[in-house]
C-alpha cells in the first residue's frame, strides 16, 4: 500500500481548545448518547421497549417474557413430583450438547449433567444447559463434592435441580441445603443480579421464588448413609434422596455384585426409611434411583420411586456401537464376497444401510 493510501486512513485531529476538552471530561455523559446501566442493579423489564400489540397477538415467544416465564414454569420438576408424576431421566457424562439436545427431543423428563464422574466442569456444562433449554427439558447438575464453592457455581447456571453426592448424615444434608440458600437463611454466595439463574438480572422475581422451584437431591450411597437415611430425608429443604447402588455395593465389599442379597437388603432398608420419614400429610423427600439390568424402572416404581434414571449417554452409545460392529462382523460369516444386488439385500436391513 502506498504512502498516500496510508495517510488517507489516518484520523484527522479535531480542533478543540484545552478548556472545551476539560469541560467534556467533567461531564462524561456529554461524550455519549446513552446512559450506562449499573452492573449490580437488576434490570427492570420496564426499561425494555414495549412490544407492539400486533406482535404480541401473533407470537408467543417474545424473548423477554419467554426468558422470565420459563423460570417460573408450572411444569418444573418440583411441581410435577407434587402432582404425583413419575419422572424418567438420563445421565449425561459426555458433556455433548448434541447428545443433550437429542435426549431432550427424545422426551426424557430430566437430564443429569454429571460433573462428578463426567470429565466436564462448569464451562462444559453450560452448552448442555443451553441445549436442554432449547428442548424445554429440565436440567439437573450433579456436583463433584458437597461444598459451598461447587454449589454456588452450579446454582448460578440456573439448573432446575442440584444433586449432592456421598451424603452420609443429617449434618451433611443440612450443609448441602444451606449451600443452596442465600444469607441469612444459608451460605450461598450472591451474584444474583448478573448470573444465568436469574436471567442475568432480568427476572426480578428470582429472589422470591428460587427455593420454591429448586430441587435439592442428596445421594445415599454408603452403609453409613443407609443408617441415617431417614434423618437425611427429614432434613428441611431436602426434596429427594437419590440412592447410589454401585457405591453402596462397593462400600459393602461387593463392587462386582450390586445385586448381592446383602446389598439388596440394605437398599430396601434405606428405601423404607425414606418413605417412612414423610409426615402425617405425606409430605417429605421423594425416592430417586438408577435403573440397573437387575433392577428395572418398573420394579423401582413399584417400591415407591418417583424419579428413575434409565441410562447413561455413553452407556447407550457404547451398547449401540458394540451391537453395530457385532452385527457387521456377523454378516461377514459365510459371505462369499459377492457384490451382486441380490447379495446386498439379504439381511433385509435396507434402512440401516441407507443411514
Amino acid at each position: 500500500m502506498g504512502s498516500s493510501s496510508t495517510t488517507s486512513l489516518r484520523f484527522k485531529p479535531i480542533p478543540t481548545s484545552f478548556s472545551s476538552f476539560s469541560s467534556l471530561l467533567s461531564k462524561p455523559h456529554s461524550l455519549f448518547s446513552f446512559n450506562s446501566i449499573p452492573i449490580f442493579k437488576p434490570i427492570s423489564l420496564s426499561s425494555f421497549p414495549k412490544t407492539p400489540s400486533f406482535l404480541n397477538s401473533s407470537f408467543s415467544d417474545n424473548p423477554i417474557t419467554a426468558a422470565t416465564s420459563s423460570l417460573s414454569s408450572p411444569s418444573n420438576l418440583k411441581s410435577r413430583l407434587r402432582n404425583g408424576d413419575t419422572l424418567y431421566g438420563l445421565f449425561l457424562l459426555s458433556f455433548s450438547p448434541t447428545l443433550a439436545e437429542i435426549a431432550g427431543l427424545a422426551g426424557y423428563d430430566y437430564v443429569v449433567i454429571d460433573m462428578e464422574h463426567g470429565y466436564g466442569g462448569i464451562s462444559d456444562a453450560l452448552p448442555c444447559l443451553h441445549a436442554l433449554a432449547a428442548t424445554n427439558t429440565a436440567a439437573i447438575l450433579r456436583v463433584p463434592e458437597t461444598s459451598a464453592t461447587w454449589a454456588k457455581k452450579a446454582l448460578d447456571l440456573g439448573p432446575q435441580g442440584i444433586m449432592f453426592p456421598m451424603i452420609d448424615s443429617a449434618k451433611l444434608a443440612k450443609n448441602a441445603v444451606s449451600y443452596c440458600k442465600f444469607p441469612p437463611a444459608g451460605a450461598r454466595g450472591s451474584a444474583h443480579t448478573v448470573v444465568r439463574a436469574s436471567g442475568y438480572g432480568i427476572d426480578e422475581g428470582y429472589l422470591g421464588n428460587y427455593m420454591e422451584e429448586l430441587l435439592i437431591m442428596c445421594q445415599v450411597e454408603s452403609e453409613e448413609g443407609v443408617k441415617n437415611a431417614g434423618k437425611i430425608a427429614a432434613v428441611d429443604g431436602v426434596d429427594c434422596v437419590q440412592m447410589g447402588p454401585l457405591d453402596l455395593s462397593a462400600s459393602m465389599g461387593h463392587l462386582w455384585d450390586p445385586w448381592n442379597k446383602k446389598v439388596r437388603e440394605m437398599m430396601y432398608e434405606a428405601e423404607k426409611k425414606v418413605l417412612d420419614s414423610k409426615d402425617e400429610d405425606g409430605v417429605g423427600a421423594y425416592l430417586c434411583g438408577f435403573a440397573m439390568p437387575h433392577d428395572g424402572p418398573q420394579y423401582l416404581r413399584s417400591r415407591g420411586y418417583h424419579m428413575v434414571a434409565g441410562a447413561v449417554d455413553v452407556g447407550l452409545f457404547r451398547s449401540a456401537v458394540v451391537e453395530d460392529v457385532s452385527k457387521f462382523k456377523s454378516s461377514l460369516v459365510g459371505d462369499d464376497g459377492s457384490d451382486s444386488e441380490e447379495g446386498e439385500g439379504k439381511d433385509g436391513d435396507e434402512k440401516y444401510w441407507s443411514e
